[in-house]
C-alpha cells in the first residue's frame, strides 16, 4: 500500500467514481454487501458530480488507478442537529466523511482504513477537531471498520436519507486531540 495516494477528485475523474458507485450498486443487489444505498437514489452520478462542484469529492488511487471514493466538507446532514454527540462543537469546527466507497475487487485491503486516516489528518490541518460521520445500521462492516478506528456510535435516528426511506441512521463521532 506504499503506492496509495489520495487527492481531490478532478471533472476527468467523474466516470471511475460512477463505475465505483456502479460496482457497489452491483453488489448490493447481488446481496454480496449491504450498505442501504438505493440504485438510481444514492449515491449517483449527480451526487458524485455536487460534491466535485463544491471541491469535497477525493478519490484514492493506488499505482494510478482509482479504487476508492469519498466526500469530506463540513455539512451536517439535518440530523445531526440534536444528536447526542459526546463533544458539542460549533459548525466550524466540524469535520464530515461521507459516501466512503471501495471497488468490490479492491475491498478488505485496508483501503477503507487509510482513507479514513487521510480524513482525519485532512481535517487536523484544517483545525477541525471534531469528526462525524454516519452510516446505515445494516452496513455490519462499516460500523465495525469505523469502532476499530476509534469512532463512537452517539445515537441512531430513523430518517429518510438522500431520498431513501426508512433508514436508521448511525451517527458517529471521533474527538481528535
Amino acid at each position: 500500500m506504499d503506492s496509495i495516494n489520495i487527492r481531490k477528485a478532478t471533472a476527468a475523474d467523474l466516470d471511475e467514481v460512477e463505475k465505483i458507485y456502479n460496482d457497489a450498486h452491483d453488489a448490493i443487489e447481488a446481496g454480496k454487501i449491504t450498505t442501504g444505498w438505493m440504485r438510481g437514489i444514492y449515491p449517483t452520478r449527480d451526487s458524485a458530480a455536487a460534491a466535485l462542484e463544491r471541491d469535497d469529492l477525493f478519490v484514492l488511487e493506488e499505482d494510478g488507478e482509482i479504487l476508492g471514493t469519498g466526500i469530506i466538507n463540513q455539512i451536517q446532514v439535518d440530523v445531526y442537529a440534536g444528536a447526542p454527540w459526546e463533544h458539542e462543537a460549533d459548525d466550524d469546527k466540524v469535520c464530515v466523511f461521507h459516501t466512503l466507497v471501495i471497488r468490490q475487487d479492491a475491498a478488505g485491503k485496508g483501503l477503507g482504513s487509510a482513507f479514513i486516516r487521510y480524513y482525519e489528518d485532512y481535517a487536523r490541518k484544517h483545525g477541525w477537531m471534531e469528526l462525524r460521520m454516519d452510516t446505515n445500521a445494516l452496513n455490519l462492516p462499516a460500523r465495525r471498520l469505523y469502532k476499530h478506528l476509534g469512532y463512537k456510535e452517539a445515537g441512531i435516528v430513523p430518517t429518510t436519507f438522500n431520498g431513501i426511506p426508512g433508514v436508521q441512521l448511525v451517527l458517529l463521532e471521533k474527538h481528535l486531540e
